[in-house]
């Protein structure tokens, strides 16, 4: 009984303990509430002025700063003449799939004129992420940076930093995005490229007109400073760079990772990456510089350079001397330089051993890729502007993903409402196939639905992305809404179960919620899937995505209120 009193006590301890504990994180955890008004703005670029559909007036948009299990409270009011959903990139969103945001997956987008307020708590990441409009292609210029500081009393694995800059690069077209794809999209052929890539919205003093709004970073020697890089561009991955400096990076994806130095960073689109950089060198002005990582072989792209500045703050670099001398270019990786991109991208690692799901439930095989459906008889000429008068098209394991048009797939999963989406998504290709060889002609045309993968709550799942060389090879940025995954391995070739998998890192493979599947190759990712609702996987290349590059997962609730979705909210936009 003594001994039983004493277990009693030390467990009684521990409880009050983690009592305390709890209440004192509530305690500092904040509702912080903000209102972004979608509205028409004049913005200039490129010597031109366009009308562009902006939040609150701001190009990029506001930065949100948080910590740790915070809650967010977000007004999107509507005041331009599109369509508009906002999703928060790389949210969790545990049991708040409501407040996700991808157009009729989640919810109808909110009409002209109307309001919604988005609701979730943050709770478990550190680090960069994002948001962006998921309708269209408004968020060409609808983004900003979502940064997550650590609790309140926490701190940094890594000596805190001097500053903290965010550093968002984007793309910018000198004609309204929505007609670019709209006109894409009448034809059949793929959108023009864009004009310029920028870094917090301005494109830097290579191109014309833009010398004078050029960003500065501002440095003094010898701090160190913590680069929060974001890749926001609609359809293309980058390199970027500083001139002369070292780059070490410590997160991605608000998870923190081994610290590695390199040179250069490569990024698709939807990827965060927080960088470590010290004013070590001679005090002077270095260009920041970024510019395409084109994949796909013979395939138009920007092949333009887009800079900032840092710019050395000391008493023998002032803007009266420095800031007229022409800043140090850095050497930039070539627009098809796949190496320095996969010496990249496979050296994130955790911090330290993680609980990777080693005994597997759901085992997935994807394909993705490009295709070309052929046009129906009678079929105008001017509608089918893809090669040799064909539309383009995409699809994972051969289904173009069609999105609904009168609910979204969670309002109807969550209300049973029949017809809107099947649950046949297969599990693995219809068809095995020399994926990265050449494939036959008869597999081009994939076909079109709004197919779903069902999962039962705590299953844990592998998922094989495999690029294909179906028109055409392209590096692919794979986002999963809802989660973060590991990525145990990625190769090139057609992925061999028998001999791939003694390359999986089961031990420290890094955290992330967008994985780049390389060109010709492959990637594995794996997660518990433990957040209930209906969550979209897609290319990140939204020209991709807009050409049925996707493929939705539907997670059943489990056991209790803890382990089940939360009831849509009043304001919920209906269709």
């Amino acid at each position: 009984m003594e001994a039983y009193n004493s277990f009693s006590s030390q467990w009684r301890f521990v409880f009050v303990l983690g009592l305390l504990f709890f209440l004192a994180n509530a305690a500092n955890a904040v509702v912080q509430h903000h209102d972004f008004v979608i509205q028409a703005t004049k913005v200039k670029r490129l010597c031109k002025t366009h009308n562009a559909i902006t939040v609150n007036g701001q190009f990029p948009g506001p930065t949100l700063e948080i910590n740790n299990g915070d809650t967010l409270e977000v007004k999107v009011t509507n005041k331009a003449r599109y369509n508009v959903t906002v999703h928060w990139h790389g949210v969790r969103q545990m049991r708040t799939a409501w407040a996700d945001g991808p157009e009729f997956i989640t919810q109808c987008p909110i009409r002209p004129g109307q309001s919604y307020t988005y609701r979730f708590t943050v709770q478990g990441q550190e680090g960069t992420l994002w948001w962006h409009a998921h309708s269209s292609w408004l968020r060409a210029t609808v983004y900003g940076a979502l940064i997550i500081h650590p609790r309140i009393g926490d701190s940094y694995p890594f000596p805190k930093p001097k500053r903290e800059t965010p550093i968002l690069m984007g793309e910018w077209w000198d004609a309204n995005p929505i007609d670019v794809i709209r006109e894409a999209t009448r034809t059949g052929a793929a959108p023009n490229v864009s004009d310029a890539y920028t870094i917090n919205g301005q494109p830097g003093d290579l191109y014309k007109c833009s010398s004078k709004d050029t960003v500065i970073v501002p440095v003094s020697s010898g701090e160190t400073s913590l680069l929060r890089v974001i890749n926001s561009a609609l359809n293309q991955q980058l390199f970027f760079t500083v001139a002369n400096h070292k780059l070490t990076i410590v997160g991605a994806d608000a998870s923190y990772v081994k610290p590695f130095t390199t040179k250069v960073l490569m990024l698709g689109p939807g990827q965060t990456t927080d960088v470590l950089i010290k004013a070590d060198q001679p005090p002077a002005r270095y260009y920041m510089a970024a510019r395409a990582y084109a994949s796909a072989q013979g395939a138009p792209f920007d092949n333009t350079t887009t800079t900032a500045i840092l710019e050395y703050k000391t008493p023998t670099c002032t803007s009266k001397n420095c800031g007229t001398t022409t800043p140090v270019m850095p050497p930039l990786p070539a627009f098809n330089d796949t190496a320095t991109a996969t010496a990249f991208t496979t050296s994130f690692k955790s911090p330290k051993q993680v609980p990777v799901p080693t005994k597997i439930d759901e085992n997935l095989f994807i394909t993705v890729g490009l295709g070309l459906n052929k046009c129906p008889p009678g079929a105008r000429a001017r509608n089918c502007q893809g090669p040799n008068g064909t539309r383009f098209s995409a699809s994972m394991n051969n289904n173009t993903f069609s999105l609904p048009s009168n609910t979204s797939i969670l309002k109807a999963y969550y209300d049973k409402i029949p017809g809107v989406f099947t649950t046949d998504f297969p599990k693995v290709p219809p068809v095995k196939f020399d994926y990265t060889g050449n494939v036959s002609r008869s597999l081009w045309q994939p076909s079109p639905g709004t197919k779903v993968y069902k999962l039962k709550y705590g299953s844990t799942v592998q998922v094989v992305l495999q690029g294909t060389s179906i028109f055409t090879a392209e590096n692919h940025p794979i986002h999963l809404h809802g989660y973060d995954f590991y990525i145990v391995a990625e190769g090139f070739g057609n992925f061999n179960p028998k001999t791939d998998t003694s390359k999986f890192n089961l031990v420290d493979p890094p955290l992330r919620n967008t994985a780049s599947v390389p060109v010709k190759g492959w990637a594995v990712i794996r997660f518990v899937a433990d957040n209930p609702g209906v969550w979209i996987m897609h290319c990140h290349l939204d020209v991709h995505i807009g050409w049925g590059l996707a493929m939705t997962f539907v997670v059943e609730n489990g056991v209790g209120e803890s382990q089940s979705l939360e009831k849509p909210p009043p304001d919920f936009p209906k269709c």
